[in-house]
């Protein structure tokens, strides 16, 4: 297999041709497939799970409309994004990460971010509301890959260990830091996750990654027995019928909902969880109202789906030639399947709460947005491949 010696391997000079990606593949085929019926299911679903809320505010559409307002500009996002040579995001990587930053200082700034839930997330202007840490866990990936490219061995060898995790864990620091203070957890989670996915990919050894782990757990775990709210969300956890009013009334009314549906469910549209019972069910417990109304079938289904994602996504991974296109679609995947299944866990009580969503699903503009641009991303990594010469070079 050759290496690229020149600099190109490392600031690409682009021209209007590069600018295109290769060859439509099966593999983009399937992830642009799965992507489209998670996202039709999720403006279904969007509706059903809002309608109770959305009619109670003024508007039974108006949660329904604003979804579909995003989706249509996300599959916009996705169609563009998944045309153009994936080496194009290694040019925004700094832009991006900069932009994040700065939203996540402004959220926190009085009078300018947005307070819903308890917690400041959102900045807006007007009707647009947009959330800076979807943006963040996009950034990051993106940054971390171009970094580490940039710094590969030219003569192909691993790297370093220190020049792995030196640009790493201070950026994830501050970012956590910034995303703490609002305060979200469970981004913060997510984060890591996606760190901890670039290094492996990028060859950290096992055993840093696992006391990596660790220590990220220890942190977790300390955050989350000094704040109160959150500590009570783990009593819940592990005892939910012991405070059935309080702290483990989420859970207990997400299993309430999701036994209710049986095999086929209740029938679309007729869920009695969201009739003020399940708490959030258009956004972190969109999954308890799948199975409630669609039964175990959709429930298995939706597993399916994101089952698939993996699959393709770890194809279109290793299928790459080995660099920034590797990094970054083994990195997508990770953290978009990593997302389901904290949302799953914690719907189904296998993990605690941590108001992460379901990907693609759950209502939420900025998230899906984010989300369609990064699977547009993984599409192009895998037209990419296809229309590159075996082995040649780096992306």
């Amino acid at each position: 297999m050759s290496h690229d010696l020149d600099a190109s391997a490392r600031r690409p000079r682009w021209s209007p041709r590069r600018l295109v990606t290769g060859p439509w593949t099966s593999d983009a085929t399937g992830i642009t497939v799965v992507t489209l019926l998670l996202v039709l299911l999720g403006l279904l679903m969007s509706f059903s799970a809002s309608f109770v809320d959305a009619a109670e505010a003024g508007n039974p559409f108006g949660v329904f409309v604003r979804q579909l307002v995003w989706a249509s500009l996300g599959l916009v996002g996705f169609v563009v994004v998944a045309s153009l040579d994936p080496r194009v995001w290694r040019r925004l990587a700094w832009p991006l990460i900069a932009v994040a930053v700065i939203g996540l200082v402004l959220v926190l700034i009085d009078g300018i971010g947005i307070e819903r839930y308890g917690s400041t997330r959102w900045l807006g202007v007007g009707p647009l509301v947009v959330q800076p840490s979807e943006l963040a866990k996009l950034a990051m990936l993106l940054w971390l890959a171009d970094v580490l490219e940039r710094k590969r061995p030219m003569d192909g060898s691993l790297h370093a260990t220190d020049h792995l995790l030196l640009p790493a864990l201070p950026v994830l620091a501050l970012l956590s830091l910034l995303v703490l203070l609002q305060p979200d957890l469970g981004t913060t989670i997510l984060l890591g996750l996606i760190v901890a996915a670039v290094l492996w990919i990028e060859g950290l050894p096992l055993r840093f990654v696992a006391g990596l782990a660790a220590v990220g757990t220890a942190v977790v775990a300390v955050l989350a027995v000094v704040a109160p709210y959150r500590l009570a969300r783990i009593v819940g956890w592990l005892d939910p019928e012991a405070d059935p009013l309080g702290g483990g009334f989420q859970l207990l009314q997400s299993r309430y909902a999701l036994g209710s549906g049986g095999i086929f469910g209740v029938g679309l549209g007729s869920s009695r969880g969201k009739w003020n019972f399940v708490p959030n069910p258009e956004t972190d417990f969109i999954f308890a109202i799948i199975g409630e109304e669609l039964g175990l079938v959709g429930a298995v289904g939706v597993l399916t789906l994101f089952a698939s994602l993996l699959y393709l996504g770890l194809r279109i991974a290793y299928g790459a030639p080995h660099g920034f296109g590797r990094t970054v679609a083994f990195a997508i995947t990770t953290w978009l399947v990593g997302q389901a299944l904290v949302n799953v866990g914690a719907v189904t009580g296998l993990l605690p709460i941590t108001g992460v969503t379901l990907p693609l699903v759950s209502v939420g503009g900025s998230s899906l947005l984010s989300t369609l641009v990064a699977l547009g991303i993984l599409v192009a990594i895998a037209r990419r491949t296809a229309g590159s010469p075996v082995g040649g070079g780096r992306g």
